[in-house]
């Protein structure tokens, strides 16, 4: 059965050097099942994607950081690639709308190295994660148990490690995003 998000608004949060392939894939799923998308950054203009070894297109960004409010949205997508994780953890704004999701339990779907701007959340903690091998101490350290697995789902937060596992992740990500918000953790 195909999955509709007709009512669903989801933030893509990204800076530039996202992986084009992790963005560009779960937004054509979001947008084939219905969802409304918009494009997040810090700064507003064009976002630039880097494709596996250079540079890739640009995207138009929808709306800043200082522009948006995580109630506003029903999930959010964090794409990998190097550099931008590491701009995003840098800005409190990005990290704070992130680590909002995961505090009121709404979908999270993130992939590759886009855990590591959740790292500075503080949201990490006893989560059942999957990422890059890279960050797999650096997510350890930040309380969460990781697996190498092709998808790992942990109360609406959606976890893969790379590009190969898009068709899987992207699948979850909708299948989590049509159920909606999820019962807080508590500590």
């Amino acid at each position: 059965m195909e999955t509709r998000l007709n009512n669903k608004k989801v933030a893509i949060l990204v800076a530039d050097g996202f992986e084009e392939s992790e963005f560009a894939q779960p937004l054509e799923a979001l947008k084939n099942a219905g969802a409304t998308v918009e494009i997040v950054s810090l700064k507003p203009g064009k976002v630039k994607a880097w494709a596996e070894s250079n540079w890739g297109g640009e995207y138009d960004v929808d709306k800043t950081i200082g522009q948006v409010n995580p109630w506003d949205y029903d999930a959010l997508v964090l794409p990998g690639g190097v550099m931008n994780p590491d701009k995003l953890r840098q800005d409190a704004d990005a990290v704070a709308f992130a680590g909002s999701f995961l505090s009121e339990g709404k979908p999270t779907a993130v992939i590759c190295h886009g855990l590591t701007t959740l790292i500075e959340s503080g949201e990490l903690k006893g989560r059942n994660v999957t990422s890059y091998p890279s960050i797999k101490t650096d997510l350890i350290n930040a309380g969460a148990e990781w697996t190498d697995e092709e998808v790992v789902t942990d109360n609406g937060l959606v976890t893969s490690r790379s590009p190969k596992d898009l068709p899987a992740f992207c699948a979850k990500m909708l299948e989590e995003i049509a159920e909606g918000e999820h019962a807080v953790k508590e500590d």
